[in-house]
């Protein structure tokens, strides 16, 4: 039985990603092209792979399986390219890092800054943490900067977490009009990060829990742009302190809820990867 780790990366992209379409998205490829090669493998496994549910497919147990050790397989067919092409004695070649929006200046752009490897390059894209896990599992992204807290995802045993840091949840309010804690924003209008992202998420949970459906009014995707909101006095927030800029004229105040920034990777990663990491886990000055 021989093997091609070309089909074995699509059927793990099915078990990350869950749809033939999605997976066909991710590659490049129709979803008729993926479907042909899923069944390939499963004439050269023997085995079947996969199953019709209605007009969807879901994977076997043995689909499962093969799937789950293939992304191992993949990542040390990786490492050992990465380690010909560097004769083992230099990190090198491209590392795609996601991160957050709040993290990407504060944490991933002086990681990177500080990297010592002229031959390693590094990718950085934003990914919001809902997003950041299934890209890392689907082999789209290489290392993640995310936060397990309040993502309701359970981390795959095939990833190693790294704790990176504790960044506090703050309350955003207008000059001139502060507030002390949410129950005293139920009749203020908010500014919200878009539907169904983890800033969206959370200041939704926190309101419920201080008794009231809070009023958006705005949505933003950028941070900045719901500082300036704040700051024109058209609505309050809820941000992570590292998102809070100085230059802007807000007032903060910090909430009981912490988030864990975490940095994950596949295990059995290779150097460049690895280096990386590091980087990431070094203090920052």
């Amino acid at each position: 039985m021989t093997l091609n780790p070309w089909r074995l990366r699509l059927l793990s992209q099915l078990d990350a990603l869950g749809t033939v379409r999605a997976v066909a998205q991710a590659a490049n490829l129709s979803a008729s092209s993926v479907s042909q090669q899923l069944a390939v493998l499963e004439s050269e496994t023997r085995t079947q792979l996969i199953e019709r549910t209605g007009r969807r497919v879901r994977l076997t147990s043995a689909g499962l399986i093969l799937a789950r050790r293939a992304r191992s397989i993949l990542d040390q067919m990786d490492a050992v390219e990465a380690e010909l092409r560097g004769l083992g004695d230099e990190p090198s070649g491209q590392v795609r890092l996601g991160a957050f929006q709040s993290a990407i200046h504060a944490l991933a752009v002086p990681a990177i800054a500080r990297l010592d490897h002229p031959r390693l390059q590094v990718e950085l894209v934003e990914l919001e943490p809902h997003a950041s896990m299934p890209a890392l599992l689907a082999g789209e992204v290489d290392v993640i900067i995310t936060t397990t807290d309040f993502v309701e995802l359970p981390v795959p045993p095939d990833i190693d977490v790294v704790p990176l840091a504790e960044d506090p949840i703050v309350l955003l309010s207008p000059p001139g009009r502060p507030k002390t804690d949410l129950a005293a924003c139920a009749d203020e209008l908010w500014a919200f990060d878009v539907p169904g992202s983890y800033m969206a998420n959370l200041a939704t949970r926190l309101c419920r829990q201080a008794g009231f459906e809070p009023r958006v009014v705005a949505r933003f995707s950028n941070y900045v742009l719901t500082l300036k909101h704040v700051e024109a006095g058209l609505a309050v927030a809820v941000l992570p302190a590292l998102a809070v800029d100085a230059r802007f004229d807000v007032v903060t105040k910090e909430l009981p809820v912490t988030r864990r920034i975490t940095a994950a990777v596949r295990r059995d990663s290779r150097a460049a990867i690895t280096a990386v990491l590091d980087a990431l886990h070094t203090p920052r000055g």
